[in-house]
């Protein structure tokens, strides 16, 4: 026995354990490595870890023990209320003997497993917190030995984390300055000469007298400038950030701020999901499908209220723009210009397009892509 009260063999575990988690490289592999070691250390029947937001909420959430039947029946993701809040406010480990017995504990959803003992570990490097460990359901419950154990687990898991988002962000800003360079380049060379070209090829137009030649030249002059438009947009697209550095989140906020300022409607939105590994083209198709969406009911709907809801899946964006305003006929209104253009924008995405409405009932239009 050391001098911290873990046995030789446990000590061992701890080490293993560590070893593991430490080794990861993608975060998703970390979360999971993180759960395992700490169900095994301490025997839980459960486990899982949530990533917290900038504002402390749970943006990510990875789970063991429960099977996935199981959890699609249970539905949405805990939001980080309860107990498993107190953790993220607190910064502090809870060890409960009874989780339904703590003041602030909310209870559980439709058919999720009962869950009684509980330890629960914030994982953070230093300061920093980046999420919590959740541990249930040990058979006689969790000891003082037990949250020593993860609690080291969960600061190796910090310390993992935060090597992981550095290297991150290291690689992104090797990836934005290679691509400003070939931008910069593509500009200061070849669009430069190019547009000398165009106009040298416009000034030989005008001092010959042929009018053949000088159609030629202009419609030579005219494909440079075609060229070099499609230049331009190249250089726009390399300097716009790659997928992974985009908010989808913060790019929809900034766009409903925008189209719902100058009206009295209540816009109201709600994410769910890990918006991670979206592509550039569907972040722009969202992006474009909320706009048609929300402006249509906007200016068509008289809606006192209109609520966006926007949610990833595994390898699918799901968007729903509900209002309560005057409604429509499906069978008798033609459908406008922005919905005709959502649908068509939707169909090349190879996603599908909902539209439930009837007068008086106000609109709900559904948008699910994969990405």
């Amino acid at each position: 026995m050391n001098e911290n009260g873990l046995g030789a063999e446990r000590l061992r575990d701890l080490v293993r354990s560590a070893a593991t988690v430490a080794s990861q490289t993608d975060l998703e592999d970390l979360l999971e490595a993180t759960v395992v070691a700490g169900m095994d250390l301490t025997g839980a029947s459960y486990g899982a870890l949530g990533v917290l937001g900038e504002h402390r909420n749970l943006i990510q959430f990875s789970y063991r023990g429960i099977d996935e039947e199981t959890a699609d029946k249970i539905g949405a993701l805990p939001q980080g209320r309860g107990v498993l809040g107190l953790i993220s406010r607190d910064g502090e480990s809870y060890l409960l003997d009874h989780i339904g017995a703590h003041p602030d504990a909310v209870g559980f959803p439709d058919h999720h497993p009962a869950m009684d003992t509980f330890l629960g570990v914030p994982v953070r490097a230093g300061d920093r917190v980046f999420g919590n460990l959740y541990l249930t359901n040990k058979p006689n419950g969790f000891t003082a030995l037990d949250q020593s154990v993860v609690e080291a687990l969960a600061e190796i898991a910090g310390s993992a984390v935060l090597s992981i988002r550095l290297q991150s962000r290291l690689r992104r800003l090797a990836v934005v300055e290679d691509r400003e360079r070939i931008a910069r380049d593509i500009h200061d060379a070849i669009i430069q000469e190019l547009f000398a070209m165009g106009l040298e090829l416009q000034a030989t137009a005008l001092r010959s007298d042929d009018a053949e030649i000088q159609a030629t030249l202009r419609d030579h002059a005219e494909r440079l400038d075609g060229t070099i438009k499609s230049l331009r947009e190249l250089i726009f697209d390399l300097r716009r950030p790659p997928a992974d550095q985009r908010d989808l989140r913060a790019e929809i906020d900034d766009l409903i701020t925008r189209l719902g300022s100058a009206r009295r409607t209540n816009v109201e939105v709600t994410y769910s999901g890990v918006f991670a590994g979206i592509t550039q083209s569907t972040i722009d198709d969202v992006l474009q499908l909320v706009r048609e969406a929300l402006s249509n009911a906007l200016r068509h709907s008289d809606a006192e209220t209109i609520s966006v809801t926007v949610s990833a899946g595994e390898d699918t964006v799901g968007i729903e723009v509900r209002d309560d305003g005057r409604g429509f006929d499906l069978a008798v209104d033609e459908p406008g210009l922005g919905l005709s253009s959502m649908g068509s924008r939707t169909e090349r995405a190879g996603g599908t397009l909902r539209i439930a409405t009837a007068p008086g009932e106000g609109t709900v239009v559904s948008i699910t892509m994969p990405f």
